[in-house]
């Protein structure tokens, strides 16, 4: 048994932003207490459980469900050297996050129910929740569907061929047909490459300046457009992944009004840097989509305010030394997320004034639940025992040791950061503590 004494209790499922206490026994949560008379009979009954209980002191910290991440890459099978699944899921308990869901572009790919089952299996002897989506072409090949059907059955969470566009409209119709046929949703990776000459880099002032030509906004638009009304004709819930460019948020603003089942997602790197930082960051900020303009950055926080954007997730992508070291066209994209996606939420969106805390914790936990029906998001009785207890004030440095994942390919080591992760707690056990 655990009690938290103390804390700032924010559950954005029921817009509950007050002091109070928290019981947890037997992986689930027990018992929220808020008034003093509640508070004062709880601590009469947990003085009687003597040293049985754990208690937990969150005065001046912020009690929350635990994050929920839908877009995490853990490397495992195939990419082990970048990353494992102990190591990712290590790196999510350090960052607060209770809940991932992986990509299926493993070695060899999560397109059959072997690989899945794999991953799956893994992922249950680790302390967080390891969920993952699977394949939704053969191969990542974009012309044949996976049995869908087979791994839905065998436990996947959605359907993804995250890192591969789907080129073809005919094929991406029949996929969200067969995906809203089995209540599942479908997440997209929109850029195509018919468009682009170098990816990882916006087409821009930046590109211009390195003498390359990059990769415009147009490849991501002209494929959100198209998957919009794909699925307002179809009636899929689809999501639309990392999303960076301001007509895309204007697109999924549309297509929401018009009553499309569109979520969207935005990685913390993209509503925090432009293209600016490849020039002074270089391959640490190459990703796909690149960091774009200003005024795409701009229409992504706006985006989150008025929640044409529904969830903030990490597309922690790992890699190692090496890979980054190679020449920027050359080297891969992508950075690490998981530990530093709270602290750049609570000082770029809560700091800053474009979103409360309480909204903030919607986007990092209750949304991605929605999305793919998971129980995340919820601080009240009877739900899942997974909490973050976090110092909102905390100011720290971002450093390469310090990281619990293998790989430290990120932008943000030696920023000064806001928000720190004191104890992450997953089916009501301590994964991860850090009281200095």
């Amino acid at each position: 048994m655990i009690w938290i004494k103390g804390g700032r209790i924010l559950d954005p499922s029921r817009g509950i932003d007050r002091p109070g206490d928290v019981i947890l026994e037997g992986g689930e949560i027990r018992q929220v207490a808020f008034s003093e008379e509640e508070r004062e009979e709880l601590r009469k009954k947990m003085e009687k459980e003597g040293e049985t209980v754990k208690v937990l002191d969150a005065s001046g910290k912020v009690v929350a469900p635990g994050l929920a991440d839908v877009h995490v890459h853990f490397r495992d099978p195939g990419f082990t050297y970048k990353e494992d699944i102990e190591s990712g899921a290590a790196a999510a308990a350090r960052g607060g996050f209770t809940t991932v869901v992986l990509m299926a572009n493993t070695k060899p790919l999560a397109d059959n129910v072997d690989t899945l089952k794999y991953v799956l299996e893994k992922g249950r002897k680790t302390g967080i929740r390891v969920h993952s989506a699977a394949a939704v072409s053969k191969g990542f090949q974009g012309e044949e569907l996976t049995d869908m059907e087979a791994l839905k059955a065998a436990g996947a969470a959605g359907f993804t061929d995250d890192g591969i566009p789907l080129k073809s409209g005919k094929f991406v119709r029949k996929a969200m047909e067969e995906a809203a046929r089995l209540g599942m949703p479908l997440s997209f990776h929109e850029e195509d490459p018919q468009y682009i000459a170098q990816n990882g880099i916006n087409h821009g002032i930046v590109s211009e300046k390195l003498g390359i030509y990059g990769s415009p906004a147009l490849a991501e638009d002209s494929m959100v457009a198209r998957d919009c009304m794909i699925a307002l004709d179809t009636g899929a819930v689809i999501e639309i992944q990392h999303i960076s460019s301001a007509n895309s948020v204007a697109m999924v603003r549309l297509a929401k009004s018009l009553g499309a089942k569109v979520w969207a997602e935005v990685t913390p790197h993209h509503f925090t840097l432009t293209e600016e930082a490849v020039l002074q960051h270089g391959t640490l900020a190459k990703m796909n989509p690149p960091l774009r303009t200003e005024k795409d950055r701009t229409a992504l926080i706006e985006g989150l305010k008025d929640g044409t954007i529904d969830i903030i997730a990490t597309d922690h992508a790992p890699h190692s030394k090496e890979e980054k070291a190679r020449p920027l066209t050359e080297a891969p994209s992508g950075i690490t997320g998981l530990e530093t996606s709270l602290a750049l939420g609570i000082t770029h969106l809560v700091k800053t004034g474009h979103l409360t805390l309480l909204e903030l914790m919607e986007k990092m936990s209750l949304n991605p639940g929605r999305l793919y029906g998971l129980d995340c998001g919820h601080l009240e009785e009877g739900h899942p025992g997974d909490l973050v207890i976090f110092d909102e004030n905390r100011e720290w440095e971002v450093k390469e040791e310090e990281f619990a994942s293998k790989a430290s390919n990120s932008p943000f080591i030696g920023c000064r950061l806001t928000g720190k992760v004191v104890w992450t707690i997953c089916r009501g056990e301590v994964i991860y503590e850090n009281l200095s």
